[in-house]
């Protein structure tokens, strides 16, 4: 007879959920059964509000620990033990809204310029000027490249969904250098020491802080950054929230909307109220 993780881990294949959400399902499943030592199928409402209570009270994770895990204990209770009721009256965790970091246009050269060599070049140039995720610049291939509609193809991104994005000239004429220099194969960026596979996410990662800290770059900023620096310049520049919607792959433009609070667009052109009639104020009156 199956196990309840074993069934699980059938449904979450059967739902076509990535590895990296399967991975992170089956930990909580664990971690609860591990905090009872109780199968849960034998643990009810209350036990499942103080499991998910203990991660932030006693654990002390994140918020996005306490979501992840609440997702995996609905998808437990919902799908593989056909019990919803268990986790039906317990509230999603409440979102923080955080607003995204954005590097101006002048870090985002200095950052390139640092980069260590051309190939990490050629990542960072490539993850900004097209809007891509670490992983998504990570898995390119050469034939994703298309020079003649200039364009990039993103195969199997975030929720398992294909899209186009744009193809930069500046990054295709250093892509072209790069390729003339290292001569890939299949992977637009190979692992050095294992030509037949691509480099990790995490590669693509190290190079954006290497290349941060080298030109002395002090925001607090991440690979990640790059991508919503894409977007929130996209956007100062015109172009509409649809397009840059289609171009990061949101599902819902309600996602894309946060640019919004970042760009400089609209909000340069607010006047202070401090400095609303600032010409009829007499120079002694802020002594």
């Amino acid at each position: 007879m199956e196990t309840y993780l074993e069934q699980m881990q059938r449904d979450m294949a059967l739902r076509n959920l990535s590895p990296k959400t399967q991975y992170m399902y089956h930990n909580a499943a664990r971690a609860l059964e591990n905090h009872f030592r109780k199968p849960p199928d034998q643990l009810n409402e209350d036990d499942v509000k103080a499991f998910l209570h203990s991660i932030i009270a006693d654990r002390k994770l994140s918020q996005s620990s306490l979501k992840i895990a609440y997702s995996a204990l609905r998808f437990l209770y919902e799908t593989t033990l056909g019990k919803g009721w268990v986790i039906d009256k317990i509230p999603y965790p409440k979102t923080e809204k955080a607003l995204p970091q954005i590097l101006d246009k002048s870090d985002i050269r200095r950052l390139i310029d640092a980069a260590a060599s051309l190939k990490q070049k050629a990542m960072l140039m490539v993850t900004y000027s097209a809007g891509l995720r670490a992983r998504e610049t990570a898995r390119l291939k050469i034939t994703d490249i298309d020079s003649t509609r200039m364009m990039i193809r993103v195969e199997h991104s975030k929720g398992n969904k294909d899209r186009y994005t744009l193809l930069s000239q500046v990054a295709l004429e250093t892509l072209r250098e790069y390729w003339k220099q290292y001569r890939p194969k299949e992977w637009l960026f190979p692992r050095d020491t294992k030509p037949l596979e691509h480099v990790p996410a995490e590669v693509v990662s190290m190079a954006f802080l290497r290349a941060k800290r080298e030109a002395n770059l002090r925001k607090p900023a991440t690979c990640h950054t790059l991508r919503h620096s894409f977007a929130t310049h996209l956007l100062e520049a015109g172009v509409d929230l649809h397009t840059i919607q289609v171009l990061l792959g949101h599902s819902s433009i309600r996602t894309t909307t946060v640019y919004l609070h970042v760009s400089k667009k609209n909000l340069a052109k607010v006047v202070s109220p401090l400095d609303l009639d600032s010409q009829t104020v007499s120079p002694t009156y802020l002594l």
